[in-house]
């Protein structure tokens, strides 16, 4: 019984589990610790271990930056999650600019996809909200309204061009209404008046 627990034992053990080369050399015991049982651990049975090393390379070339650009999703930055303010109700409708020639002739070929539509209107419900109080930002794919109750960070399903972007507060209804220019490519050659 004395021989199944001796340290020579629990060697040849170790050799056995261990990935050796081809060769069984008996007289080669290099991997194996020569030293009693006390210096084998849970580690020292198994394949060997190969030490790695790794380096951390910087991409940008500011080295006092976090994290680069490209890592930083689109528009992030007006995320606001931790914002008590709740979200009011609002309402996206497009709206096109039709005249006689495009309902009884169809002559300019639009039809009434949103493709075919110049202008995004957003119809905001803000209830016990002055005018005064209204903050609104509007970005080329984000709309950030801000009220002392109410705020609304809209990702916009079209880019806008927003310096041609209006509003109007219908206090009666208490609904703030953003008409907005949909800016898309090529919109001159599609919907051009001549």
């Amino acid at each position: 019984m004395d021989s199944v627990f001796s340290g020579s034992s629990l060697q040849n053990l170790a050799k056995l589990l261990r990935d050796a080369p081809e060769e069984e050399d008996d007289d080669d015991d290099d991997d194996v610790p020569l030293c009693s049982v006390g210096a084998m651990t849970p580690g020292s049975v198994g394949p060997a271990k190969k030490e790695t090393t790794s380096t951390f390379q910087v991409k940008s070339e500011n080295k006092k930056t976090i994290w680069n650009p490209e890592e930083v999703p689109e528009n992030s930055e007006f995320d606001d999650t931790w914002d008590p303010r709740e979200k009011p109700e609002y309402e996206i409708s497009f709206k096109q600019h039709v005249g006689t020639e495009d309902v009884f002739f169809g002559m300019t070929g639009k039809d009434p996809s949103t493709a075919c539509c110049e202008d995004i209107v957003i119809k905001i419900k803000l209830p016990e909200t002055k005018y005064s109080d209204i903050t609104l930002d509007i970005q080329d794919k984000v709309l950030d309204l801000r009220t002392p109750k109410k705020k609304l960070l809209l990702h916009l399903p079209y880019p806008v061009n927003s310096k041609e972007g209006r509003a109007r507060f219908l206090s009666e209804e208490e609904i703030l209404e953003v008409t907005l220019r949909v800016s898309r490519k090529l919109d001159f050659l599609n919907f051009s008046d001549g």
